[in-house]
């Protein structure tokens, strides 16, 4: 059970990674979360952005999974 959960959340990040060039309004919210210090500099303004329209309507879940990750954007 707790590989499938981990092997859910790599495929995520590296999912994300692949699109980050793309556009992140696309990406669902555990996506952005997931990729959260992955994202390329060059793409880091569009990024914040997009996480910050978010964080308004994030579930408790995401908030705690996004206070945790919030590190690795500075």
């Amino acid at each position: 059970m707790m590989l499938t959960i981990k092997t859910f959340f790599l495929t995520l990040i590296f999912t994300g990674l692949l699109y980050a060039g793309e556009n992140f309004s696309e990406m669902s919210t555990q996506e952005l979360i997931a990729i959260m210090g992955y994202v390329k500099k060059s793409d880091e303004s569009k990024f914040k952005q997009e996480l910050k329209t978010r964080i308004p309507s994030m579930t408790s879940d995401e908030k705690a999974k996004y206070e945790k990750n919030v590190l690795k954007l500075k």
